[in-house]
């Protein structure tokens, strides 16, 4: 069964009377439970792509599935809660909430589902990344690698199906970098998650089952590792 399907899906931004082709026609499946990487030189439509599969952005033309949903034909309504409930994101910037501290941001989203004790369940996701001891403190107050972990805690607060990671550990040490990546292969292999990274590192990538190159906005080359 495949959590990812996209079907000829382009991308084409306006820039003025100018027109920004960033993804030409991409078709691929993702397997659900598997991890794959994204590769390919900066420019090459590796974001905008990671976008288009969460829904932060919309295909110009193609369609996107998750889950066997096509979810650029949802309303915001329908696309925030989907993703609430489905997706989760890690970035290359932390984007934590700056003046919440490490449970709060944690919380955030249990809260926006509207399930109940998201303080204990919060609580959970800290103490299986090792943080909880950390819960009171603020993202200023944390280590790069800590910020990261909470990052990825609060994106795996709903158990999603899909977690989509965009260079989570461009901004880390190598030592913080192997720690992120063995995580996010732990919540693969535990949870069944299916994770997406986009990365540049060969070493990260040898961590996933698949990798999957972009080049000028077009698929060019699927390896199995």
């Amino acid at each position: 069964m495949s959590n990812v399907i996209l079907q000829n899906v382009k991308k084409v931004y306006k820039n003025g009377q100018e027109e920004v082709v960033a993804l030409k026609g991409i078709s691929l499946e993702i397997e659900k439970g598997s991890m794959v990487a994204l590769m390919g030189p900066s420019g090459s439509g590796k974001s905008t792509l990671l976008h288009i599969i969460g829904g932060v952005d919309f295909p110009t033309e193609g369609k996107v599935l998750i889950d066997d949903q096509e979810i650029n034909k949802f309303d915001d309504k329908t696309l925030s809660k989907f993703r609430n409930h489905n997706i989760g994101f890690v970035f290359q910037f932390h984007y934590l909430l700056p003046e919440f501290t490490a449970l709060e941001n944690v919380m955030l989203p249990i809260q926006i589902k509207g399930e109940k004790n998201p303080e204990k369940k919060a609580e959970e996701i800290l103490t299986k990344l090792n943080l909880l001891h950390r819960k009171n403190h603020k993202p200023a107050q944390l280590s790069g690698g800590e910020q990261q972990r909470v990052a990825i805690a609060r994106a795996i607060a709903n158990n999603p199906s899909l977690l989509i990671a965009d260079e989570p550990t461009g901004n880390l040490d190598s030592q913080n970098a192997k720690n992120v990546i063995i995580l996010l292969k732990e919540l693969n292999e535990k949870n069944k998650m299916t994770i997406i990274i986009a990365t540049h590192d060969v070493e990260i990538a040898k961590y996933c089952q698949y990798i999957y190159f972009i080049r000028d906005g077009m698929l060019v080359n699927v390896e199995k590792v």
